[in-house]
Order: C-alpha cells, then structure tokens, then sequence
C-alpha cells in the first residue's frame, strides 16, 4: 500500500464517521421533532381544503362526460400513455446502448428543474419528464370537464394545480437532484442543518409547520426598518397615529393621511429608506400621517366593520384636521383598508361630510363579481369554517390568513423555501419584504365574517348596499376625486376586478394606473429602481382588456405620476409642520408601540 493509498483510506474513513455521526444527530433531532410536532394546533378540515362537495361534483361531471363524450377522453389517455411508454421505451434503449443519458426532453422550462442534473443525468430527468407529463395529464383531464359551473371550474382547476405542485419530485428528497448532491459533499451535515430549522420553525410556532422566510434576527423595527422619523401623535384603542416629520421648509397645506391594511403591518409602506412610500411623500413635501392598526386579539371579539370605519377612519381624520388646523385632509387606503376607505367616503356623502378633497386607492377592490385567484377560498366551505373558528376563538388568527396567501404562491411562499430550508439546510435570507410578509396580524372575529359574508360573497356594497353605522352605502355614493393604482400580475386583488369597482364609483374625476408586477412589488416601487412600468389610459368606459389594449406603457414607477396628480389636490405651500401640537403630545416616536406587539 502506497502514503497515497494510505491517506486516501484515512479520509473515506473520516468521512464515513462523519456520516455516521450526522445520522445519529438526525436520530437525536427526530425525537426532538415527534414531541414538538404533536403540540400543533387543531386545524379543522373545513380550513385545510375544499369540501368533498367539489371533488364529488367534479368525478360525477368526468364520468358523465366520459359516456357523452368518451372518443375525447380516451384520446387524451392514449395520448399520455403513448408519451409515457415512448419516454419509458427511449431510456431503456439508450440504457441498453449502455449511454448513460437522457432521452430527448421536450418537456417546458420549469425553474423548479434549474439544477444541471435534471437535464444531464437520465434517473433525474426521467423523473422530472414523467411528473411533468403527468401534471400535464391532470391539467387537461380537468379542462375536459365540460359540466361544471365557471366558478366551480375555477376552483378544481387550482386546488388540483396545488396536490400536482405538492408531489413534484423536487419535494422530496429521494427524487431531489440538488439537496442529495449537497448532503453527500457534506457527509449529511445539510440534512442536520436542515432538520434543525425545521425544528426551530415548529417550537417558533408552538408545533405549527409555518417555513421562515426572512432572518428574523436581522431587521428589527425603528432601526434598519420603519425608520423614516416621525411621532405617534394620537392613540386609541384602535389605531395609533403617526405624523411624520418634515424633510423640507415648505409643505402642501392639505396633510396626505395613510390607511394601510390591518391584515398586515403598515411598514410595507416603510421599509428601507431606498423603498419607502412614506419617506418618498414626505420628502415631495407632503405632511404624512399614517395609521398603525392595533393587532386585536381575543377582546376584540365584536369589532366591527362599523368599529374600523367610526373608531379608526372618521377618528383619523377628524384628529389630523384639528393637528393641522385645516378643513379637508386626502387620504390612501391599500388593499382592504382601501375598501374600508370607499364605505366611509359613501357614508360621508350621506352624512354630508366633505372632510376628504381626494382619494387614491392601492390595490383596491370594492366590486366583488370577480373575486380573481383569492376566490377559491371564498366559497361557503371555506368562510363557513372560518365562521366556526373565529367564533370559538374570538379571532381569525394571522396563522390562517397568512397560509392562504402563501397557498396562492406555494411554489414561490411555501415549498420552494421549505426545500432550501430543510432539505438543504440554508439559512433563511436577510430579506426586508419577506420580513414583513412573515410578520402578520389577528382579524376580529365580528369583522372577518362581516368582511368575507357581506363583500366578499355577496357583493352588498356594489349591488343592494353595505351596512355601515346604520347607513346602506352603496359604491355609486363614493364621488371624490380618485386615483386607483392596481397592479398587473396581483393574486389578491385582480386588477380587472379593482377597474370594475372604480368604474362604478360615482366620481366625476378618475385616474386609473395599472403598474406591472403583483400585489406588493407594483406598489413598493420606487422611481430610484427603474424597475416595474405602468400603463395609463383616461378612457373609464372600455372593458378592461380594451382599456389595456389601448393604454400608453410609461417606463418605470407611477409615484412620480402620482405626485403630480396629488399635488394639484393639495392646496398652496405652507410652512412645514412638527409632530403634534399642544392637545396632541408626543405619544412615543414612530415606528409607536401597537406594531411591535405579537
């Protein structure tokens, strides 16, 4: 035996005892996971899928098909069949050739499959070619169904998407390329790594799976986020409200008031200073205040839409006019806070209330005929469930909503970061919007069945009239000039959906931008990026699709657009304005105490 041989034998040894010695840290850890993961919470089935309703309805609808219809649907089964018996037959040949390579893969680009070998080595991309022609047969057995309404169509085409998504072979790490390749070169140290964060994700969330997308040790509030200088100026049981302070001598005499949604926290609006809506308003001379909503909890139980809308809206505006000694403030609201928004302006027409000039709405939407992506969980199943949860509970408690959102991007929110987190054992990254994502909000119990029944469902405040402190208000009463900013590519609030709802307000004056990209990015965009572009088009009468067709594409952020539109609904320039006044005393300095509070 040669010194060679020698040291070579000593390192496959080292390396087998470290082998060794990780599997026995998985052994140790699994112990540690069978006791955390029997502490989760009980989910009832209503919340974790559609009723069995839906798959009846769908078998029923395919086997009646089948016996009107069968040449169709045995074409597309001889189809698959004769693709998975030519792939299965053209691996074995080239095996056979003793070529250890791939057949010919014509299957579409998936960035799932990035990694080289699931193109280079024939047991990967044989799986890969074959769960792809299967995803593909399921998709189109779907389409076959003929008999089942749009809405139900909708709804098996994306909860069969997600069982498809669920069982891809980079899920799992028999079948994962990638994560089986970083175990070996670490002798199993990713698969510790990996089973750790695990662990740590289930203990975080008293036994609840829920994958950590951000560093959470890396950002922390009023430090390296929300950190745009400002003070809490007013405080009530629902709301905090913060006056930013000014960066220039001369402001707009009509302050700008922000209502962010309550389903999150308002620092999307404030992230970093790079991408901050509200440093940017502050510093185009505008004076800010923003509304940082209280994360109820259980005592919140009877919080009403009413409650939002009279507490928190009207009292908003009502204490940044006296702070500011003016008669008219315009006001944001985003997502749900944007609803909430266009019911008080309608309940302020009828009260005769002229207190906001102007109003802009981020991705907003008021008309619920279309309830795009998010819809599938709107169905009776779903809120009849969430129904009996908040009313055990007091609450719908941020675990929920935020898992929907995450299911509407599992690929992108749920497995995709799971894969890099337990199969390979990597650090989550240092990401100030996946922070933000991660860090969410309780809904009252009496609000979240108000919202989902009354909007969402039945559509009351397009249609016959939404009830708000004792008032029917309906979408035609809100008629302040507007400007609504929806995106392109939004999960949440489709914008087809949101133009809808804008078209049917009763405002003489509309703008209407629609910025690419999706629900968060199209509108945390700043000009500095030169990122995402936006179309506009001042025709209100068209069709969606017509209105888009005839739009003029604008490159890079709408802000600046925004501000021009803004600003001629702001009044003349005025000396800048300092945090409060004598009847409202610095409370605590931004980013205040109710977004801190878990």
């Amino acid at each position: 035996m040669t010194t060679n041989d020698s040291v070579s034998a000593d390192n496959v040894g080292q390396n087998v005892a470290k082998l060794e010695a990780n599997l026995a840290r998985v052994e140790e850890l699994t112990q540690r996971l069978l006791t955390v993961i029997g502490q989760g919470r009980h989910v009832a089935p209503s919340l974790q899928g559609p009723s069995q309703e839906l798959y009846m309805k769908a078998a029923t609808a395919y086997m009646t098909e089948m016996m009107h219809n069968p040449a169709k649907l045995i074409e597309h089964q001889l189809e698959f069949w004769g693709k998975s018996v030519k792939h299965y037959v053209e691996a074995q040949h080239l095996l056979a050739q003793g070529k250890l390579e791939p057949p010919t893969d014509e299957t579409p680009k998936d960035r799932r499959f990035s990694h080289e070998l699931w193109n280079t080595n024939p047991y990967f991309n044989f799986i890969k070619q074959q769960y792809l022609m299967n995803a593909s047969a399921v998709q189109q057995a779907v389409e076959d169904i003929d008999t089942l309404d749009s809405e139900e169509k909708k709804r098996l085409r994306y909860f069969s998407q997600q069982m498809v998504d669920m069982v891809s072979p980079t899920n799992f790490l028999p079948t994962n390329p990638e994560a089986l390749a970083l175990a070996a070169e670490t002798e199993g140290e990713s698969l510790v790594a990996g089973l750790e964060n695990m662990i740590a994700d289930l203990e975080a969330n008293d036994g609840d799976l829920v994958v950590t997308l951000a560093d959470k040790k890396a950002f922390k509030l009023g430090e390296n986020l929300a950190t745009t200088p400002g003070s809490v100026v007013f405080r009530n049981h629902m709301f905090e409200l913060i006056q930013y302070a000014p960066s220039t001598e001369k402001v707009y005499s009509t302050p700008l008031i922000i209502f962010p949604p309550w389903i999150n926290k308002f620092y999307i609006l404030d992230l970093k200073p790079q991408n901050s809506v509200i440093k940017w308003a502050v510093d185009q001379g505008y004076t800010v205040f923003v509304v940082s909503w209280v994360n109820p909890d259980a005592g919140y139980r009877d919080t009403s839409m009413t409650d939002y809308v009279e507490d928190g809206y009207l009292t908003a505006i009502k204490e940044v006019k006296g702070i500011c000694g003016v008669k008219k403030v315009n006001a944001v609201g985003y997502c749900i806070a944007g609803t909430t928004l266009s019911l008080t302006l309608a309940l302020m027409k009828k009260r005769k209330d002229t207190s906001v000039n102007s109003a802009t709405f981020f991705t907003t939407l008021t008309d619920f005929s279309d309830r795009g992506e998010v819809g599938v969980f709107l169905d009776d199943d779903f809120i009849d469930g969430i129904e009996a949860e908040v009313e055990e509970n007091g609450i719908l408690d941020s675990f929920f909503m935020s898992r929907t959102f995450s299911f509407l991007r599992s690929n992108d929110l749920i497995y995709g970061p799971a894969i890099k987190s337990y199969m390979m054992g990597k650090a989550p990254p240092a990401f100030d919007l996946l922070y933000w994502n991660g860090d969410g909000t309780n809904l009252p119990a009496k609000m979240s069945v108000e919202y989902l029944r009354g909007l969402c469902q039945h559509d009351k405040f397009a249609t016959e009239g939404f009830e708000i402190a004792g008032e029917f208000v309906q979408l035609k009463e809100v008629s302040v000039p507007l400007c609504a900013i929806a995106c392109e590519t939004d999960h949440i609030a489709a914008w087809k959906s949101s133009y809808a709802g804008v078209q049917k307000m009763g405002s003489k004056d509309k703008t209407f931008i629609l910025s690419e990209s999706g629900h968060i990015a199209g509108i945390i965009n700043p000009p500095s990026k030169k990122k995402y572009g936006h179309y506009t088009n001042p025709e209100m009468g068209l069709t969606p699709d017509d209105w888009l067709d005839a739009a003029d594409k604008n490159e890079g952020s709408w802000w600046p657009r925004w501000d021009t539109w803004l600003s001629q609904k702001s009044g003349k320039k005025v000396p800048a304005r300092e945090p409060g006044d004598s009847d409202h005393p610095v409370l605590a300095q931004a980013p205040g105490t109710y977004v801190v509070a878990k």
